[in-house]
């Protein structure tokens, strides 16, 4: 006889935007990798992942009563309610499509024995990319060279000057805030280019090969001043939260540049943008903001020294071959009951 309750594994990972929304392909594999007694239920209205994710809709909060997996994008906490509420609640794992989980980790998933996932590492290889033209946006004053394209001017004078925009890569330091996924990537292409580079890491000292890494208490600290390049990578926490502020700024060397790829909150913008002001910093490259989208009254936007994205750096048109072969791979795990890879640690937040 077929079984009455099979059991369902729920896939809600359609997107507003094409480039994020799940691919028949995709959608195959994971299929494919369902064993017999399983009930696939896939939810056709699309979900949110921008930021952390978090976007529920009615169809998904009825397909995930009984369900014992859930893909989404972030799983709000209405949606983990219903997907646990007795008496057919049996959610076991949770695995959402964006890196950061901060809009999934609210009481009732923290207090819970729900194993949560995410996409850690899968935006890393892009994002790292856009690091590194961050950087040589500034290092070889491109700034300056489209600013002066736009109002078609020949000027070489800030470039064989006294006090020329341009540095060469190997004379400079980048330091690495943060060395996860992203983090090691961006560290890997600044080795590879001859830069010195630091990183600071929550705990232990291993790092890529050529990776100065400082952890323990006053690592940052012991960072700043040699940074001509400070990179922030680190996920946004109670304890990453205002991590880069006035004080810190300061103690970076003139003419450093200032990126940020992780979260808007890990930075303090008023304390960016006096900086900048103040000429100190020779720019900053912000893909991450307080706000977002940028408020339109912000001074980013007209700083000279800001290069500004809107929170595209992990863009790519391979994110849905890393996503498919993280998720299969776990269903695969979870299938013979092994430990999940991007396992959320649910205290420290990521």
């Amino acid at each position: 006889m077929p079984e009455t309750n099979p059991r369902r594994l729920v896939v809600h990972l359609g997107e507003q935007r094409p480039l994020y929304s799940i691919p028949d392909w995709a959608l195959d594999e994971i299929c494919a990798e369902m064993p017999e007694g399983w009930e696939v239920v896939v939810v056709d209205e699309p979900g949110d992942g921008r930021g952390d994710g978090g976007a529920d809709s009615t169809e998904a909060l009825e397909a995930v009563r009984g369900a014992e997996i859930y893909l989404g994008f972030g799983v709000p906490a209405p949606l983990f309610e219903a997907a646990t509420a007795p008496p057919e609640g049996r959610l076991r794992w949770a695995h959402s499509a964006s890196a950061g989980v901060g809009a999934s980790l609210h009481a009732a998933m923290r207090e819970s024995d729900v194993v949560l996932t995410n996409a850690a590492g899968i935006y890393a290889e892009p994002m790292a990319d856009t690091v590194l033209a961050m950087i040589l946006h500034f290092a070889r004053g491109l700034d300056v060279a489209v600013r002066a394209q736009a109002e078609r001017r020949w000027n070489k004078e800030p470039f064989e000057g006294a006090d020329p925009v341009g540095r060469e890569l190997a004379e400079q330091t980048v330091g690495v805030v943060g060395l996860g996924g992203i983090g090691q990537a961006v560290a890997r292409r600044t080795v590879a280019l001859g830069m010195t580079t630091l990183a600071t890491r929550r705990s232990g000292t291993e790092g890529p090969e050529g990776v100065d890494v400082l952890s323990g208490e006053g690592a940052l600290d012991r960072l700043l001043p040699r940074a001509d390049y400070l990179v922030l990578c680190v996920p946004q926490t109670e304890e990453t939260r205002g991590l880069v502020g006035a004080r810190e700024l300061a103690m970076l060397p003139d003419g450093a540049v200032v990126i940020n790829v992780a979260r808007g909150g890990v930075m303090d913008e008023e304390a960016l943008v006096d900086a900048l002001r103040g000429g100190r910093l020779r720019g900053a490259g912000l893909d991450v903001f307080a706000r977002e989208p940028l408020p339109d009254s912000s001074p980013l936007w007209h700083l000279p020294n800001v290069l500004v994205t809107p929170h595209v750096s992990g863009a790519s048109p391979r994110f849905w071959r890393r996503q498919a072969d993280l998720i299969v791979e776990n269903l695969r795990r979870y299938l013979r009951g092994e430990t999940l890879r991007n396992t959320v640690d649910k205290r420290a937040g990521y």
